[in-house]
């Protein structure tokens, strides 16, 4: 009995609604399963990367997402990191996202999740894609064929779908992950966090003083490290709110005020609690079950890093199993989802969010305005001298990858340098052409392979070569110029997922090594 469709997604989130559009859009038989039939009203998942607007164009949504936005783009690039109360006078900017702008091809946005993914329900379901809402997994089998899940439907009766693969996006306690049998490796800092949505008039006039910031980070001794962190849902007065807490009742007015430094009217709308951790899971991928964004690896929401790691693992995993069901994918391309995507998790939770809590704890430990108040002023500037560090910084890449040339290395992260060479494993940056165009326009779904001022007979060569071994491949044939010399190259083969796979400063005389190797083939 054949396969109901190619691709079952468990979660209608952001995660696997994107999922479901890049599959769907590849002409690929997607189905998403969400157990919620609406749509939360938390506003997580806000703060968006230039990258995750790429996937936007990609995913034909970028126009739908801009208009949704509720929050204009000068606000939504901006923060600002406060000592001891967000009114002390002791701040600097901080996380500057469009301070990398240069190197996408799209803007940053800054939305509330549920906004995003009412955007991308509709574009899911207009491509065809299907979307179960009210059904609930309850048991998974797979074979060596495909997988079949079991699951309630909004009736409460049992059904029953059979698929290729599956996908587990259904979040932190994914029952995905526990049915496969996938197992996690979790860094538990036993501390209690708590969440505040609220409106208030007059907290946005305070806060008048920081013209364009949308979010706030509070450093204060007693945290140890911990933080405090409000943020903009829009700029109608309503505005999010994490903080350690102790276990107990709270006094929620009283709480932010002392965090603010001032008196402000509080109209409570949502308060709930999390546990502060750091879980990722020790593969991606058991036999045809994956994981993906908070299933697969979940952590504090410190930089806005979450959602957008999350549609990062659908873009890479989307392209890979498209190619797998075509036929064109080598055996160990579906690993490779494995390889690349933990790989990048590691590094952001341990790089990025981990080592900031700790820095921000020594800070604090070190440096008191109270004992050494030149001392303290000293640090502190320097810490406003690096306040974008951590975005400059954040540049995951796939070197080291398995199906990337030049894999030597320590394997893919996420920090790096931001830079326009094209290089093996690196995003690759958008470049302006002769004719006015973008080169990220003309990049197609498939393998692109940019040549550079070098002869139709390479390219003609080379084409033939990704024919012969069934590889979907566009050829592009740019003139070199100041633009296009920011490679520093000449050959360039693109992934689908626009990381470069290859890269050569000569034309070299066969392709065809580079091409098996990026789709997972052994050479």
């Amino acid at each position: 009995m054949l396969p109901q469709t190619d691709v079952l997604i468990v979660g209608g989130g952001p995660v696997g609604l994107g999922l479901g559009i890049e599959l769907v859009r590849r002409g690929i038989r997607a189905v998403v399963i969400e157990k919620h039939e609406t749509i939360h009203s938390v506003p997580k998942g806000q703060n968006l990367t230039q990258r995750t607007g790429e996937h936007f164009q990609a995913w034909g949504v970028s126009g739908q997402i801009r208009e949704a936005s509720v929050i204009p783009r000068e606000f939504g690039s901006f923060g600002l990191t406060s000592y001891g109360s967000l009114t002390s006078g002791i701040c600097y900017d901080w996380f500057n996202r469009s301070g990398v702008r240069e190197f996408y091809a799209a803007d940053n946005e800054r939305l509330p999740q549920y906004v995003t993914e009412r955007v991308l329900r509709r574009r899911l379901t207009g491509l065809g894609g299907d979307l179960l809402l009210g059904c609930e997994v309850v048991s998974l089998r797979q074979s060596e064929e495909e997988v079949e899940l079991g699951f309630s439907d909004p009736r409460g009766a049992r059904r029953k779908l059979r698929a290729r693969f599956a996908v587990g996006c259904d979040g932190s306690h994914s029952s995905v992950r526990r049915l496969a049998g996938i197992t996690q490796s979790v860094d538990d800092h036993s501390k209690r966090m708590g969440l505040m949505v609220f409106r208030s008039e007059r907290l946005d006039r305070i806060l008048d003083r920081y013209p364009g910031k949308s979010f706030f980070h509070i450093m204060r001794p007693h945290l140890q490290g911990y933080w405090q962190f409000l943020g903009r849902v829009d700029l109608d007065g309503t505005w999010f709110y994490h903080s350690p807490v102790e276990t107990g009742k709270i006094d929620h007015k009283a709480h932010l005020q002392d965090a603010v430094g001032g008196e402000f009217d509080v109209d409570l709308l949502y308060s709930g609690f999390w546990d502060l951790r750091f879980a990722v899971v020790d593969n991606f991928r058991r036999g045809r079950v994956f994981v993906a964004g908070d299933a697969a690896h979940s952590h504090p929401p410190y930089g806005g890093f979450g959602i957008n790691l999350g549609f990062e693992d659908a873009r890479n995993l989307g392209w890979k199993l498209a190619a797998e069901l075509a036929g064109w994918a080598g055996a160990d391309l579906l690993q490779s989802y494995n390889a690349e995507r933990r790989g990048v998790f590691v590094s952001t939770a341990d790089d990025f969010i981990l080592r900031m809590i700790q820095d921000d704890a020594e800070f604090l430990r070190r440096f008191s305005p109270d004992r050494d108040s030149a001392e303290f002023a000293a640090a502190w500037q320097r810490r406003a001298d690096g306040g974008d560090a951590d975005v400059v910084e954040y540049c995951p890449h796939y070197s080291g990858s398995p199906i990337v040339a030049a894999n030597s290395g320590p394997g893919p992260g996420a920090k790096g340098r931001h830079r326009h060479d094209a290089i093996a494993g690196a995003h690759l940056s958008p470049q302006r052409l002769a004719d006015g165009g973008m080169s990220s326009e003309r990049l197609g779904d498939g393998f692109t392979l940019i040549g550079i001022g070098i002869s139709g007979e390479h390219m003609l060569n080379y084409g033939r070569e990704a024919e012969a071994a069934g590889i979907p491949m566009a050829g592009l044939e740019l003139e070199a110029s100041e633009s296009t010399g920011r490679w520093n190259a000449s050959v360039i083969l693109v992934r689908p997922d626009h990381f470069v796979a290859f890269a050569s400063k000569r034309p070299p005389d066969s392709i065809g090594t580079w091409l098996r190797r990026s789709v997972g083939s052994a050479e």
